[in-house]
């Protein structure tokens, strides 16, 4: 892996080890395309307030960022999933990007949707994507409906976790209900107190360098999914390197769990606002039901609102289509036009907001010193 660089760094990075963690001919084929690398490559495990934890497979190291970064678009800062450069716990370079799990941050949803300023990069160089939902008060066929939206839209796969089934007597009815909105996308039913459907769930970490990430709102059973998975409560309080803290533990929350039997699955904080960033397909995607119907519309530019001899508001007269789920198709594309309006603003308005975002860190890091 040193092929081109002459700076020795005290982090392993042996070719089994990364390829355990998701190193493809992807990332490969980035590293053999710089013409100095400078450091090793390693996988961002974890990202605090001004500082990321990187991985080597065997080892994690608390680590900075260079200041050549620092200045560039805070859409390229190191996320957690990413691949980078890390020279004497420094963060150098990070490489390009298979896929990511993106939203617009700063921004609210509906006519606000195109206030969002930026791009919040949820997790990087991910195979899948987990959405967890509870069946208590945190069922939502809605909010479901805008999370695999979002996942669509990032061109990732969902996959819908229904959580504590074992508290329902025929849970299998929650189930038809997502499948109805959902699809072509996998569902699955978890109980806690009991391993049903937990192989299910195991099967998508055959491949022991397969990636997933979890995303739902708080109490949907994540971290409970996640001790299932990795067979033991996961401590939050991890080890770092000597080479850091000369033995000291420092409590954090470990973002990306490598798994004892192979796999990774990410872990983020429940996310209130579902924000879209790219006006990608993912509408498309998760409305195959009320795409279809439109073709059959009698105006080609039909809204499926008034018009006449539109085919998607007779499947909603005869029952066919929930009104609440056209109701949602239309908030969608609605946010989805604010979402491309927002990617046409000047090059000049970016750019301003793009230093005043680098002023707030580069500060935040002055106080901390």
């Amino acid at each position: 892996m040193n092929k081109k660089s002459s700076v020795e760094n005290n982090i392993d990075c042996s070719m089994s080890n990364l390829v355990l963690l998701g190193w493809n001919e992807f990332f490969q084929a980035s590293y053999d395309g710089l013409e100095n690398p400078s450091g090793n490559p390693v996988r961002v495990s974890g990202v605090r307030k001004n500082s990321f934890l990187v991985t080597n497979g065997q080892e994690e190291w608390l680590t900075t960022i260079s200041g050549r970064l620092l200045y560039q678009n805070q859409g390229l800062f190191p996320a957690v999933g990413d691949w980078v450069l890390v020279n004497d716990l420094v963060i150098t370079e990070v490489l390009p990007r298979e896929k990511t799990l993106s939203r617009g941050a700063s921004g609210g949803r509906g006519k606000h949707a195109d206030t969002a300023k930026q791009q919040q990069v949820i997790a990087a160089n991910l195979d899948s994507v987990f959405i967890v939902c509870g069946l208590d008060r945190d069922f939502n066929l809605r909010r479901i409906e805008r999370y695999i939206t979002l996942v669509f839209n990032c061109g990732l796969t969902p996959v819908v976790v229904l959580t504590k089934a074992d508290t329902h007597e025929a849970p299998e009815s929650f189930m038809y209900e997502v499948e109805a909105v959902a699809f072509g996308v996998s569902v699955h039913l978890l109980g806690f107190q009991d391993d049903s459907g937990l192989n299910e769930i195991k099967a998508y970490f055959a491949d022991s360098s397969k990636t997933a990430a979890m995303i739902g709102s708080s109490g949907a059973g994540k971290s409970t999914l996640l001790n299932r998975l990795a067979g033991k409560d996961l401590q939050r309080t991890g080890a770092i390197s000597t080479a850091v803290v000369k033995g000291k533990h420092t409590t954090t929350e470990r973002d990306l769990i490598i798994f004892p039997d192979g796999g990774m699955i990410i872990d983020n904080p429940g996310i209130r606002e579902i924000a879209f960033w790219d006006a990608g397909d993912g509408v498309s995607m998760s409305f195959t039901d009320i795409e279809g119907l439109a073709v059959r519309c009698k105006f080609q530019d039909c809204s499926h609102t008034s018009e006449p001899g539109c085919n998607v508001l007779a499947a909603i007269a005869t029952g066919d289509v929930k009104k609440e789920r056209l109701v949602s198709y239309h908030k969608m594309m609605r946010e989805l036009s604010y979402v491309a309006e927002r990617q046409h603003k000047s090059a000049d308005r970016l750019e301003k907001e793009r230093w005043k975002d680098i002023a707030i860190y580069a500060k935040s890091l002055k106080k901390n010193k």
